[in-house]
């Protein structure tokens, strides 16, 4: 975070209301508010600080004051540089705000409702580009608005959306209003003069192209017709067209211009399914060679997208089961088929779902098959697995699966194992150091706590979430919290968690997940943008000094793999 010395880039035409024209001298205040006192009775003041705590049912007269602008939340503000306040207008009776963003991912506002702003017709408030001078000699440019205020002192709504296109609402107020005389809006008209000059400047280099690069008619049908073929393979089930399906996805993407990728937006589609860097593909080694032998070991993941986690989280398992098994051959499957569509029609990455797995292994003579899911727990996903098992069965001399990570579930939140244990112990003094404390009592003594992110999960297994927080308890560790981003169980959810971590007294968070990957829970629900995102949600709660997040998944860490590694070995002839 910058520190501020400097307030820049005000506005110029609102400035000029007061700086310009003007017959009173610097001393006096750039618009009528005084005459306005006299003629309503009001006591008469010289002071050019005075705060105008006018009633919600009043106006101010006509001019231009320096204004607080309250929000209901941390995440939506206005630039640090301007130490929450907005320049507030008065026309004709008329009030309008001019608020300057920390960003440019405010992309439009609307006096209203979130609903009411993705109806036809809503006049949505538009940007301007503005640039604003931190303390350090930075410059910045940033999304600026001008905001029609209906009343003074109290709430109004006003809702935003981003640029991922989500809407929210939010309560905002602007209230103690004082006057700016001329000296003062002179000053700030120079600083805005050129704040704006270096602006507008940028906004007019490309005019010539912006003047001829607004959405045709076929460049929106060129992006309809993307997304429409990136939703027809964001789909479970794999058919003999799948294949084709991604190549010609990958191929009609390809063909878009910069701008019309840009447009692309379906069910499922949007601009990040192929444009968003996850790492380098070619990285990971997708295990889906034949020539496999008579000993198989499939490893079974439920996968990810992203890159860098598939080759480091899912690769370092696979890798460590086939160091420690070097007889057996180590092949991958994954349980969806969402995710194998996305990797093979992005970058060319084709990989096994479970079936086609089996069918290989039985294809290339394999007698002896030992499946290790590297799911966390008996869940859904590994009762679909064994189900899926179970229908190939019979083309093996022997089929063993083992056991998933945190292993046998257990009655109730109070039931905890050796591998709960091992995984508590590792992703604790993984995320200590990653902190940069030397143990996890130190960050406690430093207020800080640490809080883990699974999945969550309807089926009766969600007790595991449960136990693993016991686990925690039993171990010391109080100032670890497990959470889930389905809310199942009940008290992991986002809103349950930060109570809890508020009760105990914690102003430090570190948020990491509790997941075998990092990949678009981790990189999204926790760590995200987006206002629904848990680091946005602990920010917006105000009950922290610092929220922080480490994206990094437990596949990659050494322990973890080990528990696999014996897992395996407990069925494994």
């Amino acid at each position: 975070m910058k520190r501020v010395t400097l307030i820049t880039a005000l506005m110029l035409t609102t400035l000029t209301i007061a700086s310009c024209g003007s017959k009173q001298t610097a001393a006096e205040p750039a618009n009528e508010a005084a005459t306005s006192a006299a003629e309503t009775g009001a006591e008469e003041t010289s002071n050019e600080a005075e705060t105008f705590d006018t009633a919600a049912t009043q106006v101010l007269a006509d001019g231009v004051y320096l204004a607080d602008f309250t929000t209901d939340g941390s995440m939506f503000h206005v630039n640090e540089t301007k130490d929450g306040k907005g320049i507030l207008t008065v026309k004709d009776g008329e009030m309008t705000i001019h608020i300057v963003m920390p960003s440019k991912n405010v992309v439009n506002l609307f006096r209203g409702s979130a609903e009411d702003a993705q109806k036809e017709g809503a006049e949505l408030i538009q940007p301007q580009l503005e640039s604003v001078t931190y303390s350090d000699g930075t410059t910045e440019e940033v999304n600026s608005f001008d905001v029609p205020v209906p009343y003074l002192n109290q709430t109004f709504d006003l809702a935003l959306v981003g640029t991922k296109g989500k809407w929210y609402d939010h309560k905002v107020s602007v209230s103690n209003a004082v006057p700016m005389d001329a000296a003062q809006a002179a000053a700030l008209a120079e600083q805005a003069s050129a704040a704006a000059t270096g602006a507008e400047a940028a906004a007019e280099e490309p005019a010539d192209d912006a003047a001829g690069s607004e959405v045709s008619e076929e460049d929106q049908k060129a992006a309809d017709e993307v997304a429409a073929l990136i939703d027809a393979i964001y789909v479970q089930e794999w058919t003999e067209e799948t294949d084709q399906m991604c190549a010609d996805a990958k191929a009609a993407w390809d063909a878009l211009t910069d701008e019309q990728k840009e447009l692309v937006e379906g069910e499922s589609a949007d601009p990040d399914y192929f444009g968003r860097d996850t790492g380098d593909a070619s990285a990971d080694d997708p295990r889906n060679a034949n020539e496999i032998g008579e000993k198989e070991l499939l490893v079974v993941s439920f996968g990810t997208s992203f890159n860098d986690s598939r080759a480091e989280d899912i690769g370092g398992i696979e890798s460590a089961l086939q160091e420690a098994y070097p007889d057996w051959a180590v092949r991958r499957a994954f349980t969806a088929q969402i995710i194998i569509n996305h990797v093979q029609a992005r970058d060319g990455e084709k990989i096994d779902n479970v079936e086609q797995a089996l069918e290989r292994a039985a294809a290339n003579g394999v007698k002896e098959l030992v499946i290790q899911p590297t799911h966390l727990m008996h869940g859904a996903e590994y009762d679909e697995l064994t189900q899926a098992v179970d229908n190939f069965r019979d083309m093996f001399e022997s089929v063993e699966i083992a056991e998933p990570l945190l292993g046998e579930v257990g009655t109730d939140a109070s039931v905890v194992n050796a591998d709960k244990e091992t995984v508590a112990k590792a992703v604790v003094q993984t995320a200590v150091e990653a902190a940069g404390y030397d143990s996890i009592e130190a960050a406690a003594e430093d207020g800080t706590a640490f809080v883990f992110m699974g999945h969550g999960t309807s089926h009766a297994a969600k007790v595991t979430y449960s136990q693993m927080q016991t686990q925690m308890e039993d171990l010391g560790f109080n100032n670890v919290f497990i959470g889930t981003v389905e809310g199942e169980p009940e008290e992991t959810s986002c809103e349950a968690v930060i109570g809890k971590v508020k009760e105990a007294g914690y102003t430090n968070v570190v948020l990491r997940p509790l997941m075998v990957v990092a990949g678009d829970h981790a990189n999204n629900d926790m760590a995200g943008e987006d206002e629904d995102s848990w680091v946005s949600q602990f920010v917006a709660s105000g009950a922290f000094e610092k929220v922080d997040t480490q994206i990094a998944g437990l596949g990659s860490i050494p322990a973890v793999q080990e528990i696999y590694v014996q897992h395996t070995g407990e069925v494994v002839k």
